[in-house]
């Protein structure tokens, strides 16, 4: 994008758009905040975690992110990014507050909305003290219905003030994907504009923050702007659980599945994307899951049935136990994995399938050694140090397969091939990503996961 420091038109009033406001240094956050410094604004990120502060006001990332740290670095050199634990410090030094905080699941599959709330009341509360059109956006992915049931009056009631009138008001969803996210944010697939009532000023803003993009927003109505983060993910989810029952079916036939469907991807007219087509793992993360059980829980409560969206759920489960009995069926009672986040090229260990498999084989006894170099084994070396996990991790691959009998393969790294394929002790290898192997000793027995 090009340099957004400049005068913006939004109707018959003038704008100064040039200062944003991140609330929540969270993965989205940490990676818009960069983002748009680099594309020339000035930008607070503010976050009650002293620890994520002080690392962005050092000119450093607070989590792993390909190209984050890059970024960070630039645009604390460049005077255009700093944090604050102080909300109303970020919202009175700027012109739009984007709220990315997080949005976890409760217990029983709903969403907890208490950051949402938290951050609306704190800017809320900013705001009855300032002068001057501030346009408040949400990015957290929440329900239909959260931002006028919760949002709006929260900012009200603590601004005493109206939105659309003396605050803005949008909702403009993210589809950042961890390990991708700075090539997502710079190259969007879809730009979505949640409209609040006839408040086209805010979005007319928004328009002009998101000018650089060669993508057209689409202006739609606010729920239905929440639900489409949720439509997407949900989908995604669908996709990863069908291409891994296909996956099941084609290896129980004889069938390469990825030969299939790779067909399959190839009609692009009818078939949509190759995203997650991918048979393989179970999905995980901080999204997919999360989001699966949130739409399940509003079907509950509207009394409207989600049969997919629960199958596909008991479907993720059921290739998580598939990969256990795979383990089980070597025989061997020491493994080796490869890669323990939920994807490769994160830091991420929320709702890791792999770490399940792990503590799945630690609680069944078996001797569990782990190579995932984004995972911290000291207890001041990351924010994702596990103890009961941290015992086991090693320096290389190489020195999880020499002690291995079974080796599990969550991930991809450059080596683990050659790795693998120079292995001299007895080795079963079963795959749960595809790594591709050049031809293997008699030593080595090769199992994918299914195909």
């Amino acid at each position: 994008m090009n340099d957004q420091s400049a005068i913006l038109m939004s109707q018959s009033t003038e704008v100064t758009l040039s200062r944003v406001s991140v609330i929540g240094a969270g993965y989205v956050g940490c990676v818009s905040a960069a983002c748009l410094a680099n594309d020339g604004l000035r930008v607070i990120a503010a976050d009650i975690d002293p620890f994520k502060v002080e690392r962005i006001n050092a000119g450093l990332s607070p989590m792993y992110e390909p190209g984050l740290d890059d970024l960070t670095e630039k645009g604390f050199a460049a005077g255009r990014l700093s944090a604050t634990t102080s909300i109303s410090e970020a919202v009175a030094n700027t012109d739009i507050s984007l709220i990315c905080v997080g949005t976890p699941s409760r217990d029983n599959g709903s969403l907890d909305t208490r950051y949402v709330e938290e951050a609306a009341q704190q800017i809320g509360a900013s705001l009855r003290h300032k002068t001057g059109f501030h346009v408040v956006v949400m990015r957290s992915t929440i329900l239909p219905g959260t931002m006028e049931n919760i949002v709006l009056p929260a900012l009200e009631n603590f601004s005493g003030k109206t939105a659309g009138v003396d605050f803005g008001l949008a909702y403009y969803p993210e589809f950042l994907r961890e390990g991708t996210a700075i090539e997502d944010y710079n190259a969007p697939g879809a730009i979505v504009l949640g409209q609040y009532a006839d408040d086209t000023r805010s979005i007319e803003i928004l328009k002009s923050l998101c000018a650089g993009f060669s993508v057209v927003p689409h202006v739609i109505p606010m729920r239905s702007a929440e639900i489409v983060k949720y439509a997407n993910n949900c989908w995604h989810a669908v996709k990863t659980s069908f291409a891994n029952e296909m996956g099941n079916l084609c290896k129980a036939a004889g069938i390469d599945s990825h030969v299939v469907l790779d067909v399959v991807c190839a009609d692009t007219r009818l078939n949509l994307s190759r995203a997650y087509m991918r048979p393989g793992f179970a999905y995980g993360g901080s999204c997919l899951p999360k989001d699966l059980r949130a739409l399940s829980h509003l079907g509950r409560s509207v009394n409207v049935p989600t049969p997919m969206l629960d199958a596909t759920r008991e479907a993720n489960d059921i290739q998580l136990q598939r990969a256990v009995s795979l383990v089980r069926k070597t025989g061997n009672r020491k493994v080796g994995i490869i890669g323990l986040t939920f994807k490769a090229n994160t830091d991420d260990l929320r709702e890791s399938p792999m770490l399940a498999l792990v503590e799945n084989l630690i609680g069944c006894g078996y001797s569990v050694t782990i190579y995932d170099p984004n995972v911290a084994s000291e207890e001041n070396g990351g924010r994702n140090y596990l103890s009961h996990i941290a015992p086991l991790l090693r320096e290389s691959p190489s020195d999880v397969i020499s002690s291995a009998e079974t080796l599990v393969i969550g991930s991809k790294y450059d080596g683990l091939s050659a790795a693998i394929a120079s292995a001299t002790n007895s080795l079963d290898v079963i795959d749960l990503v595809r790594v591709g192997l050049p031809p293997l000793s008699d030593n080595i027995r090769y199992e994918g996961l299914c195909w």
